[in-house]
């Protein structure tokens, strides 16, 4: 038999809508793969781009890895499955499926999780924060509490809208004063904008751990760091060695293989990572699990985010802040 790839839609709704600088969302969607090889062995993948966030439709990424199914049938090597894809479409949103499931395939031959792959002393968990969105000082003092209340060391606060400064004030009197406060504002600031607003914003908090893609872009960046001093820059959407540390995500990155590469580049230069989601399904959090604990990640991750949802696998959530790498074989993944 030869290699066959078939593509599934899901829906996932929010318990509540998730409110960023980048818009509102009531639901996710994403596509989930399934590669059979001529072994019978099926490897599972998900692809989860985000328009709003990374500006690639659903519709594209599926018509990409349609391609794909079309453009691999005949083949069995996987590094060629994976650079066959990429010459037929290089989309890493869909790639990362593709890579993901090989991975997925290969973990469940050598009977071995892919972390166990990937190192030979990865994680057994990994540290992960919790995620307060763009809600109101109430409802972000209530969240604080109950991340602190389950163990969780740090957040993560979406800013860049609405009363950002009343917003964190209430994180940490809700947190108490040995929570980590890290803000992300998914760009929505010029470098002026920013160099005004964190000192208030850092003073509200009572200190801020990282401060996530305040700006959009390397030369905004660069003015941004020419304007401030004392705060720890992340990027994300701006792309590798534009901050001291660097937040990659399995979608954007196009997968398990792409997304360690990019760590060894960024560690190369002297610079921190740390993973984080795109309120993907559980497919990409398991996946980026793997990676995390194999790169030997300290800084806590954004990959908790599975309890914004309304079905949570038990086998992926948070204890005491971490999240406890699969341990079967592939992605380890437990049947529903």
């Amino acid at each position: 038999m030869a290699t066959r790839l078939t593509i599934e839609r899901v829906t996932r709704r929010f318990r509540d809508p998730i409110t960023t600088a980048f818009g509102e969302l009531a639901e996710r969607h994403t596509l989930t793969v399934r590669l059979e090889g001529a072994d019978g062995v099926v490897g599972i993948g998900e692809a989860a781009p985000l328009e709003v966030y990374d500006g690639v439709t659903l519709d594209e990424t599926e018509a990409a890895l349609v391609a794909y199914a079309e453009a691999i049938a005949g083949l069995h090597d996987g590094p060629e499955i994976l650079s066959t894809c990429q010459e037929t479409r290089d989309l890493p949103q869909a790639l990362a499926a593709i890579d993901v499931a090989l991975w997925d395939r290969a973990g469940k031959r050598e009977g071995r999780p892919i972390a166990a792959l990937l190192a030979d002393a990865p994680l057994a968990a990994v540290p992960v924060n919790a995620t307060i969105g763009a809600v109101d000082p109430k409802t972000a003092r209530t969240a604080a509490a109950q991340a602190v209340a389950d163990g969780f060391t740090c957040v993560k606060v979406k800013v860049g809208v609405g009363d950002d400064a009343a917003r964190l004030a209430a994180v940490r009197a809700g947190g108490g004063p040995m929570l980590s406060i890290r803000i992300d504002a998914n760009g929505a600031w010029t470098a002026e904008e920013a160099a005004k607003l964190l000192p208030r914003l850092a003073g509200a908090a009572r200190g801020l751990e990282i401060v996530e893609e305040p700006v959009s872009g390397e030369a905004q960046f660069r003015q941004l760091a020419a304007r401030t001093r004392g705060y720890r820059f992340a990027a994300d959407e701006s792309g590798l060695g534009v901050a001291d540390i660097t937040c990659l995500k399995l979608g954007r990155a196009g997968g398990i293989s792409a997304l360690c590469a990019h760590a060894a580049h960024v560690t190369a230069f002297g610079g921190d990572v740390y993973l984080a989601s795109t309120f993907d399904g559980p497919i990409g959090i398991a996946a980026a699990l793997h990676c995390a604990a194999a790169l030997d990640l300290t800084l806590p991750c954004g990959l908790a985010t599975l309890a914004a949802f309304d079905d949570v696998p038990d086998q992926l959530a948070p204890s005491a802040g971490r999240i406890a790498v699969p341990t079967g074989p592939g992605l380890g993944l437990q049947p529903a």
